[in-house]
């Protein structure tokens, strides 16, 4: 029998470079049918006339620092604060609007 050994442990906080010059997607966790991702941010946005249309579902949950996303249809903006969160369905348009500029985001992404 074999013993079971013990997760790594890290902190989603840990890391993270002083100097950001393009937002860093890392992929902590990938399943089946599940992928998790740490998303730093700092001032970034979506380029001009791009919108994310994913072909999974998306929950989000902003950790630190501040974030406005907008949504294609009806151009709904939401903003985000540390702690708030949402499920983007599968093929809803979306992009992100702003991030603060001088300090980090972090986002917790779950695809589903």
């Amino acid at each position: 029998m074999n013993p079971i050994k013990p997760s790594v442990s890290d902190n989603i906080f840990s890391e993270i470079p002083e100097q950001l010059p393009e937002e860093i997607v890392e992929c902590l966790l990938k399943k089946e049918n599940i992928v998790i991702e740490r998303i730093i941010s700092k001032g970034h946005v979506t380029s001009t006339g791009q919108w994310y249309d994913q072909t999974e579902d998306e929950w989000v949950i902003l950790l630190q620092g501040q974030a406005t996303l907008l949504f294609e249809k009806n151009q709904r903006l939401v903003k985000l604060l540390p702690g708030d969160y949402l499920l983007i369905p599968a093929h809803t348009k979306h992009r992100v609007e702003w991030t603060l500029p001088d300090f980090n985001t972090i986002w917790l992404a779950v695809h589903l």
